[in-house]
Protein backbone atom coordinates (compact mmCIF):
# COMPACT_ATOMS: atom_id res chain seq x y z
CA UNK A 1 0.00 0.00 0.00
CA UNK A 2 2.79 2.43 0.93
CA UNK A 3 4.63 1.73 -2.32
CA UNK A 4 1.48 2.15 -4.38
CA UNK A 5 0.74 5.47 -2.66
CA UNK A 6 4.28 6.66 -3.31
CA UNK A 7 3.94 5.81 -7.00
CA UNK A 8 0.61 7.66 -7.11
CA UNK A 9 2.24 10.69 -5.51
CA UNK A 10 5.00 10.74 -8.11
CA UNK A 11 2.56 10.42 -11.02
CA UNK A 12 0.19 13.09 -9.74
CA UNK A 13 2.90 15.62 -8.88
CA UNK A 14 4.49 15.07 -12.30
CA UNK A 15 1.14 15.80 -13.95
CA UNK A 16 0.67 18.94 -11.88
CA UNK A 17 4.12 20.31 -12.61
CA UNK A 18 3.55 19.85 -16.34
CA UNK A 19 0.78 22.45 -16.45
CA UNK A 20 -0.28 25.82 -15.14
CA UNK A 21 -2.53 25.07 -12.20
CA UNK A 22 -5.78 26.79 -11.40
CA UNK A 23 -7.58 26.71 -8.07
CA UNK A 24 -10.74 28.32 -6.87
CA UNK A 25 -10.56 32.05 -7.64
CA UNK A 26 -6.89 32.01 -8.61
CA UNK A 27 -3.91 30.31 -10.15
CA UNK A 28 -0.93 28.66 -8.51
CA UNK A 29 2.11 26.72 -9.61
CA UNK A 30 4.00 23.91 -7.88
CA UNK A 31 6.99 26.18 -7.22
CA UNK A 32 5.58 29.59 -6.20
CA UNK A 33 7.60 32.73 -6.63
CA UNK A 34 6.97 35.88 -4.59
CA UNK A 35 6.78 38.34 -7.47
CA UNK A 36 4.77 38.45 -10.70
CA UNK A 37 6.45 37.22 -13.83
CA UNK A 38 6.92 39.94 -16.43
CA UNK A 39 7.12 39.56 -20.18
CA UNK A 40 10.58 38.66 -21.50
CA UNK A 41 10.37 41.12 -24.38
CA UNK A 42 12.87 43.98 -24.28
CA UNK A 43 10.26 46.70 -24.86
CA UNK A 44 10.74 49.45 -22.22
CA UNK A 45 8.03 49.45 -19.57
CA UNK A 46 5.61 52.33 -20.27
CA UNK A 47 4.47 54.61 -17.48
CA UNK A 48 0.85 54.75 -18.56
CA UNK A 49 -1.60 52.72 -20.60
CA UNK A 50 -0.78 52.89 -24.26
CA UNK A 51 -2.05 54.73 -27.31
CA UNK A 52 0.76 53.50 -29.60
CA UNK A 53 -0.41 49.96 -30.40
CA UNK A 54 0.92 48.25 -27.27
CA UNK A 55 -0.75 46.66 -24.30
CA UNK A 56 -0.07 46.11 -20.62
CA UNK A 57 -1.72 42.94 -19.33
CA UNK A 58 -2.22 41.51 -15.84
CA UNK A 59 -3.47 37.95 -15.52
CA UNK A 60 -2.99 34.58 -13.88
CA UNK A 61 -0.20 32.32 -14.99
CA UNK A 62 -1.53 29.91 -17.59
CA UNK A 63 -4.18 32.34 -18.84
CA UNK A 64 -1.90 34.04 -21.39
CA UNK A 65 1.47 32.62 -22.37
CA UNK A 66 4.29 33.35 -24.80
CA UNK A 67 5.18 29.70 -25.21
CA UNK A 68 7.82 29.37 -22.53
CA UNK A 69 5.70 26.86 -20.63
CA UNK A 70 4.91 24.81 -23.73
CA UNK A 71 5.64 25.21 -27.46
CA UNK A 72 1.94 24.59 -28.13
CA UNK A 73 0.78 27.36 -25.78
CA UNK A 74 1.77 30.63 -27.43
CA UNK A 75 -1.42 32.55 -28.01
CA UNK A 76 0.18 35.85 -27.01
CA UNK A 77 2.77 35.59 -29.76
CA UNK A 78 0.11 34.63 -32.28
CA UNK A 79 -2.01 37.58 -31.16
CA UNK A 80 0.86 39.97 -31.87
CA UNK A 81 1.44 38.49 -35.33
CA UNK A 82 -2.19 38.57 -36.38
CA UNK A 83 -3.30 41.91 -34.92
CA UNK A 84 -0.20 44.10 -35.17
CA UNK A 85 -0.51 45.03 -31.49
CA UNK A 86 2.47 44.43 -29.19
CA UNK A 87 2.41 43.28 -25.60
CA UNK A 88 4.55 45.86 -23.85
CA UNK A 89 4.12 44.15 -20.51
CA UNK A 90 2.63 40.81 -19.47
CA UNK A 91 2.53 40.40 -15.69
CA UNK A 92 1.39 37.01 -14.43
CA UNK A 93 0.63 36.08 -10.82
CA UNK A 94 -0.22 32.87 -9.06
CA UNK A 95 -3.00 33.74 -6.61
CA UNK A 96 -5.98 36.06 -6.36
CA UNK A 97 -4.29 37.83 -3.45
CA UNK A 98 -1.19 38.56 -5.55
CA UNK A 99 -3.36 39.84 -8.39
CA UNK A 100 -5.26 42.18 -6.06
CA UNK A 101 -1.95 43.61 -4.83
CA UNK A 102 -0.38 43.94 -8.27
CA UNK A 103 -3.35 45.72 -9.85
CA UNK A 104 -2.66 48.78 -7.68
CA UNK A 105 1.00 49.03 -8.73
CA UNK A 106 0.55 50.36 -12.29
CA UNK A 107 -2.15 50.99 -14.89
CA UNK A 108 -3.12 48.00 -17.03
CA UNK A 109 -5.09 47.90 -20.26
CA UNK A 110 -6.69 44.51 -19.61
CA UNK A 111 -6.95 42.53 -16.37
CA UNK A 112 -8.22 39.08 -15.45
CA UNK A 113 -10.42 38.99 -12.36
CA UNK A 114 -12.64 36.63 -10.44
CA UNK A 115 -15.86 37.75 -8.72
CA UNK A 116 -14.37 39.24 -5.54
CA UNK A 117 -11.66 41.30 -7.24
CA UNK A 118 -13.96 42.29 -10.11
CA UNK A 119 -16.37 43.87 -7.66
CA UNK A 120 -13.55 45.88 -6.10
CA UNK A 121 -12.26 47.04 -9.47
CA UNK A 122 -15.71 48.23 -10.51
CA UNK A 123 -16.40 49.96 -7.19
CA UNK A 124 -13.01 51.71 -7.25
CA UNK A 125 -13.46 52.73 -10.91
CA UNK A 126 -10.26 50.91 -11.90
CA UNK A 127 -12.09 49.34 -14.84
CA UNK A 128 -14.61 50.67 -17.32
CA UNK A 129 -17.68 49.15 -18.99
CA UNK A 130 -17.12 47.06 -22.12
CA UNK A 131 -19.10 47.62 -25.29
CA UNK A 132 -20.28 44.10 -26.26
CA UNK A 133 -20.85 45.28 -29.83
CA UNK A 134 -17.07 45.63 -30.17
CA UNK A 135 -16.45 42.03 -29.04
CA UNK A 136 -17.27 39.90 -32.05
CA UNK A 137 -17.88 36.57 -30.27
CA UNK A 138 -19.49 38.02 -27.14
CA UNK A 139 -22.84 36.37 -27.87
CA UNK A 140 -21.10 32.99 -28.09
CA UNK A 141 -20.28 33.24 -24.39
CA UNK A 142 -22.74 31.49 -22.08
CA UNK A 143 -25.50 33.86 -21.02
CA UNK A 144 -25.29 32.84 -17.36
CA UNK A 145 -21.65 33.96 -17.33
CA UNK A 146 -22.33 37.21 -19.18
CA UNK A 147 -24.96 38.03 -16.56
CA UNK A 148 -22.39 37.59 -13.76
CA UNK A 149 -20.26 40.41 -15.19
CA UNK A 150 -23.16 42.79 -15.90
CA UNK A 151 -23.75 45.62 -13.40
CA UNK A 152 -26.66 48.06 -13.76
CA UNK A 153 -27.14 46.96 -17.34
CA UNK A 154 -23.49 47.46 -18.33
CA UNK A 155 -21.03 44.69 -19.18
CA UNK A 156 -17.80 44.92 -17.19
CA UNK A 157 -16.17 41.65 -18.15
CA UNK A 158 -15.60 39.15 -20.93
CA UNK A 159 -16.05 35.67 -19.39
CA UNK A 160 -13.01 33.47 -20.05
CA UNK A 161 -12.65 30.32 -17.91
CA UNK A 162 -14.79 28.78 -15.21
CA UNK A 163 -14.92 25.84 -12.82
CA UNK A 164 -16.84 24.50 -9.86
CA UNK A 165 -16.11 22.56 -6.69
CA UNK A 166 -16.71 19.01 -5.58
CA UNK A 167 -16.20 17.27 -2.26
CA UNK A 168 -14.30 14.02 -2.64
CA UNK A 169 -13.15 11.19 -0.40
CA UNK A 170 -10.65 8.33 -0.40
CA UNK A 171 -12.92 5.32 -0.86
CA UNK A 172 -10.23 2.93 0.39
CA UNK A 173 -10.35 4.54 3.83
CA UNK A 174 -13.76 6.15 4.44
CA UNK A 175 -17.30 6.28 3.15
CA UNK A 176 -18.73 9.34 1.45
CA UNK A 177 -22.21 9.46 2.90
CA UNK A 178 -22.56 13.24 2.99
CA UNK A 179 -20.83 16.61 2.79
CA UNK A 180 -21.20 17.07 6.55
CA UNK A 181 -18.46 14.44 6.96
CA UNK A 182 -15.98 16.76 5.27
CA UNK A 183 -16.62 19.56 7.74
CA UNK A 184 -16.56 17.20 10.72
CA UNK A 185 -13.23 15.59 9.88
CA UNK A 186 -9.78 16.85 10.83
CA UNK A 187 -8.39 14.90 7.86
CA UNK A 188 -10.03 17.18 5.30
CA UNK A 189 -8.76 19.99 3.08
CA UNK A 190 -10.83 23.03 2.11
CA UNK A 191 -9.90 25.82 -0.29
CA UNK A 192 -8.21 28.74 1.49
CA UNK A 193 -10.58 31.57 0.56
CA UNK A 194 -13.24 33.56 2.41
CA UNK A 195 -15.65 32.47 -0.33
CA UNK A 196 -15.42 28.94 1.12
CA UNK A 197 -17.83 30.29 3.74
CA UNK A 198 -20.50 29.92 1.03
CA UNK A 199 -19.69 26.21 0.78
CA UNK A 200 -20.05 25.88 4.56
CA UNK A 201 -23.40 27.67 4.36
CA UNK A 202 -24.60 25.16 1.75
CA UNK A 203 -23.35 22.27 3.86
CA UNK A 204 -25.12 23.69 6.93
CA UNK A 205 -28.28 23.37 4.88
CA UNK A 206 -30.55 26.24 5.88
CA UNK A 207 -29.75 28.88 3.23
CA UNK A 208 -31.04 29.44 -0.28
CA UNK A 209 -28.47 32.02 -1.40
CA UNK A 210 -25.01 31.14 0.00
CA UNK A 211 -23.50 34.50 -1.06
CA UNK A 212 -26.28 36.53 0.59
CA UNK A 213 -25.91 35.52 4.23
CA UNK A 214 -27.55 37.29 7.13
CA UNK A 215 -25.57 37.72 10.34
CA UNK A 216 -27.28 34.65 11.77
CA UNK A 217 -26.59 32.55 8.65
CA UNK A 218 -22.97 33.69 8.58
CA UNK A 219 -22.68 32.71 12.23
CA UNK A 220 -23.99 29.21 11.50
CA UNK A 221 -21.54 28.76 8.61
CA UNK A 222 -18.62 29.91 10.74
CA UNK A 223 -19.71 27.63 13.59
CA UNK A 224 -19.61 24.68 11.19
CA UNK A 225 -16.14 25.67 10.02
CA UNK A 226 -14.98 26.19 13.59
CA UNK A 227 -15.91 22.72 14.80
CA UNK A 228 -12.60 21.29 13.68
CA UNK A 229 -9.31 23.15 14.03
CA UNK A 230 -7.17 20.39 12.52
CA UNK A 231 -8.31 20.51 8.93
CA UNK A 232 -6.10 21.81 6.10
CA UNK A 233 -6.79 24.95 4.08
CA UNK A 234 -5.04 24.62 0.75
CA UNK A 235 -3.81 27.02 -1.91
CA UNK A 236 -1.30 24.86 -3.75
CA UNK A 237 -2.89 21.76 -5.34
CA UNK A 238 0.36 19.85 -4.93
CA UNK A 239 -0.44 19.81 -1.20
CA UNK A 240 -3.76 18.18 -2.05
CA UNK A 241 -2.09 15.49 -4.10
CA UNK A 242 0.52 14.82 -1.45
CA UNK A 243 -2.15 14.65 1.23
CA UNK A 244 -4.10 11.91 -0.51
CA UNK A 245 -1.07 10.04 -1.82
CA UNK A 246 0.55 9.85 1.61
CA UNK A 247 -2.71 9.01 3.38
CA UNK A 248 -2.85 12.25 5.38
CA UNK A 249 -6.19 13.28 3.85
CA UNK A 250 -9.53 11.49 3.74
CA UNK A 251 -11.63 14.31 2.24
CA UNK A 252 -11.10 17.45 0.19
CA UNK A 253 -12.77 20.25 -1.73
CA UNK A 254 -11.47 20.09 -5.31
CA UNK A 255 -12.39 20.86 -8.89
CA UNK A 256 -13.33 18.00 -11.23
CA UNK A 257 -9.94 18.44 -12.91
CA UNK A 258 -8.07 17.63 -9.71
CA UNK A 259 -10.43 14.77 -8.94
CA UNK A 260 -9.63 13.23 -12.31
CA UNK A 261 -5.92 13.78 -11.80
CA UNK A 262 -6.01 11.93 -8.49
CA UNK A 263 -8.02 9.11 -10.03
CA UNK A 264 -5.60 8.81 -12.97
CA UNK A 265 -2.76 8.54 -10.47
CA UNK A 266 -4.42 5.44 -9.03
CA UNK A 267 -5.86 6.96 -5.85
CA UNK A 268 -9.45 5.66 -5.31
CA UNK A 269 -11.09 9.08 -5.13
CA UNK A 270 -14.87 9.34 -5.37
CA UNK A 271 -17.26 12.30 -5.30
CA UNK A 272 -19.72 12.90 -2.49
CA UNK A 273 -23.16 13.59 -4.01
CA UNK A 274 -24.48 17.06 -3.20
CA UNK A 275 -27.63 18.84 -4.38
CA UNK A 276 -25.76 22.13 -4.89
CA UNK A 277 -22.17 23.29 -5.10
CA UNK A 278 -20.24 26.50 -5.73
CA UNK A 279 -18.33 27.69 -8.77
CA UNK A 280 -16.71 30.79 -10.20
CA UNK A 281 -15.93 32.57 -13.47
CA UNK A 282 -12.76 34.50 -14.31
CA UNK A 283 -13.26 37.32 -16.82
CA UNK A 284 -11.17 39.84 -18.74
CA UNK A 285 -11.80 43.47 -17.80
CA UNK A 286 -10.92 46.75 -19.51
CA UNK A 287 -8.78 49.15 -17.48
CA UNK A 288 -10.07 52.62 -16.71
CA UNK A 289 -8.68 55.70 -18.44
CA UNK A 290 -7.25 53.81 -21.41
CA UNK A 291 -6.56 56.58 -23.97
CA UNK A 292 -6.93 54.31 -27.00
CA UNK A 293 -8.85 51.04 -26.62
CA UNK A 294 -8.16 49.72 -30.13
CA UNK A 295 -5.63 47.07 -29.11
CA UNK A 296 -7.46 46.36 -25.87
CA UNK A 297 -10.57 45.43 -27.83
CA UNK A 298 -8.47 43.37 -30.21
CA UNK A 299 -7.25 41.46 -27.17
CA UNK A 300 -10.81 41.02 -25.84
CA UNK A 301 -11.85 39.72 -29.25
CA UNK A 302 -8.87 37.37 -29.25
CA UNK A 303 -9.59 35.83 -25.83
CA UNK A 304 -13.31 35.52 -26.56
CA UNK A 305 -12.76 33.48 -29.72
CA UNK A 306 -12.93 29.70 -29.60
CA UNK A 307 -9.27 29.08 -30.47
CA UNK A 308 -7.82 31.06 -27.56
CA UNK A 309 -10.36 29.70 -25.08
CA UNK A 310 -9.64 26.17 -26.29
CA UNK A 311 -5.93 26.54 -25.58
CA UNK A 312 -6.48 28.20 -22.21
CA UNK A 313 -9.05 25.64 -21.01
CA UNK A 314 -6.86 22.69 -21.95
CA UNK A 315 -3.81 24.23 -20.31
CA UNK A 316 -5.46 25.51 -17.13
CA UNK A 317 -7.75 22.57 -16.40
CA UNK A 318 -10.91 24.67 -16.51
CA UNK A 319 -13.89 25.04 -18.83
CA UNK A 320 -14.20 27.70 -21.57
CA UNK A 321 -16.99 30.28 -21.48
CA UNK A 322 -17.33 29.90 -25.25
CA UNK A 323 -18.84 26.47 -25.93
CA UNK A 324 -17.51 26.59 -29.51
CA UNK A 325 -14.09 25.95 -27.95
CA UNK A 326 -15.18 22.43 -26.97
CA UNK A 327 -13.26 20.65 -29.69
CA UNK A 328 -9.82 19.12 -29.92
CA UNK A 329 -7.64 19.90 -26.93
CA UNK A 330 -10.48 21.31 -24.80
CA UNK A 331 -12.98 18.52 -25.41
CA UNK A 332 -11.97 16.64 -22.26
CA UNK A 333 -12.33 19.72 -20.05
CA UNK A 334 -15.75 20.51 -21.53
CA UNK A 335 -16.93 16.97 -20.83
CA UNK A 336 -15.42 17.07 -17.34
CA UNK A 337 -17.30 20.24 -16.37
CA UNK A 338 -20.49 19.55 -18.32
CA UNK A 339 -20.38 22.44 -20.79
CA UNK A 340 -23.83 22.73 -22.33
CA UNK A 341 -25.46 20.49 -19.70
CA UNK A 342 -27.89 22.99 -18.18
CA UNK A 343 -29.31 20.48 -15.71
CA UNK A 344 -25.85 19.85 -14.32
CA UNK A 345 -24.86 23.51 -14.22
CA UNK A 346 -28.13 24.54 -12.58
CA UNK A 347 -26.75 22.82 -9.47
CA UNK A 348 -23.82 25.24 -9.39
CA UNK A 349 -24.18 28.51 -7.48
CA UNK A 350 -21.64 30.70 -9.25
CA UNK A 351 -19.86 33.14 -7.01
CA UNK A 352 -20.73 36.77 -6.70
CA UNK A 353 -19.00 39.05 -4.25
CA UNK A 354 -21.10 38.99 -1.07
CA UNK A 355 -23.65 40.33 -0.35
CA UNK A 356 -24.91 39.66 -3.87
CA UNK A 357 -28.27 41.25 -4.57
CA UNK A 358 -29.28 42.09 -1.00
CA UNK A 359 -28.51 45.34 0.81
CA UNK A 360 -25.67 45.05 3.32
CA UNK A 361 -25.93 48.73 4.22
CA UNK A 362 -29.43 48.10 5.60
CA UNK A 363 -28.27 45.12 7.64
CA UNK A 364 -30.16 42.74 5.35
CA UNK A 365 -27.02 40.66 4.83
CA UNK A 366 -23.27 40.64 5.38
CA UNK A 367 -20.58 42.01 3.07
CA UNK A 368 -17.29 40.53 1.94
CA UNK A 369 -15.19 42.58 4.35
CA UNK A 370 -16.96 40.85 7.19
CA UNK A 371 -16.34 37.48 5.57
CA UNK A 372 -12.64 38.30 5.24
CA UNK A 373 -12.42 39.26 8.90
CA UNK A 374 -14.10 36.08 10.08
CA UNK A 375 -11.95 33.96 7.75
CA UNK A 376 -8.78 35.50 9.14
CA UNK A 377 -9.97 34.72 12.67
CA UNK A 378 -10.73 31.13 11.66
CA UNK A 379 -7.22 30.55 10.32
CA UNK A 380 -5.40 31.95 13.36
Amino acid sequence: MIRRRAQALALAVTALTATALVTGMGTVTPAPTPKPTATPTPTPTPTATQSDGTLQILTYRGYAEYGGVSPKVNWVGDFEKETGCRIARLDTVQTAEQLAGQVTQRPYDVITAGPALAADLIANKQVQPIDPAKVSDYKDLAERFRDLTTVSGEAYGVPYLWAYHEFVYDSAKVRGNGVEQVFASGRAALRDSPLTIADAALAEGSVKEPYELSEAELGKAMALLGRNKDRTYWQNPVDLVKGFATGALDYAQVTPYYRQLLQQAGIPIKTIPAPRTTGWVDSWMLGANVPDTTCAYRWLNWVTAANAQRDAAAWAGMAPANSKACKGRARTMCETYGVGDDKRLDRVVFAVRPPGDCRAEDGECTDYRGWETQWSELLK
